[in-house]
């Protein structure tokens, strides 16, 4: 059986293939694919999930983990969030959470729904604590699950930096440096208690290194845990199915505990 991880699947080509497209994702069907994704429209159902993907990534990361969350049972919503090229997600985690702010309100009264779960990647997760922290979705969402997000920043977000135009073009790759303003921020302030927050991530994410997705949780924090996973890449935190059991059941859980305070 071919490993699933460690330095000798780069030995071979098709190895080293597997090994990247795990840590960025497949350059045909998430880079160069169109945006547009398949639509079920399943408002109605009581749990709906929103997905968040990350930073030069676009949407159809997450066809995989729609397919899985639909077929259990989910509703499912992805948004564009535009970014170069109107798809690849570069614009400030604000300038996002802000968009994704106004489309969960648009969105809710016209669909009648009150609430949501968010499971963010990477980038998506900081823009889902910046929205629950920040600009009222602590009023609306049941739970917030990150996969390989950097709560901390993290020392490889200089090569987003430098895609960017070391700064001359505005974006988020500054906000995923540790010490950011924005990390500084989500830090400094408290998490609702009542919005369970999950951190999973993988000892073999190159692009997000662990230490900088582990959850530190204060006194008074506690809703937030971390789940660590063992040889996953980056980008295949999104299609994983150990990774999926692993989300769904912080999903269900999520859920009970809503209902039981509806109660």
């Amino acid at each position: 059986m071919p490993e699933r991880s460690g330095i000798g699947r780069w030995l071979t080509p098709w190895g080293a293939y597997d090994a990247v497209r795990d840590q960025l994702g497949s350059v045909r069907n998430i880079y160069i694919a169109g945006t547009d994704v398949q639509r079920k429209e399943t408002f109605e159902s009581p749990e709906l999930v929103l997905l968040l993907h990350g930073f030069f990534q676009t949407r159809k990361l997450w066809e995989m983990m729609e397919d899985r969350l639909r077929h259990d049972g989910f509703g499912v919503i992805s948004f564009n969030l535009g970014g170069v090229l109107h798809r690849y997600n570069t614009h400030p985690v604000d300038v996002v959470a802000r968009q994704v702010a106004d489309k969960i309100d648009s969105l809710a009264a016209k669909h009648k729904f009150e609430s949501l779960h968010i499971i963010g990647h990477s980038k998506g997760g900081l823009v889902a604590r910046r929205y629950v922290q920040h600009l009222g979705g602590d009023k609306r969402v049941k739970s917030v699950v990150t996969l390989g997000t950097p709560h901390h920043g993290t020392p490889t977000a200089l090569v987003a930096v430098a895609i960017m135009g070391m700064g001359t073009l505005s974006s988020s790759a500054g906000d995923l440096l540790p010490r950011s303003q924005l990390v500084r921020a989500i830090n400094r302030d408290t998490f609702p208690a009542h919005v369970p927050l999950t951190s999973i991530y993988s000892r073999e994410d190159l692009i997000c290194p662990y230490q900088a997705s582990v959850l530190r949780p204060r006194p008074g924090e506690t809703s937030m845990s971390n789940v660590q996973v063992r040889g996953i890449g980056h980008s295949q935190l999104a299609w994983d199915p150990g990774v999926y059991r692993i989300v769904r059941q912080r999903l269900e859980h999520a859920s009970a505990l809503w209902r039981e305070r509806r109660q």
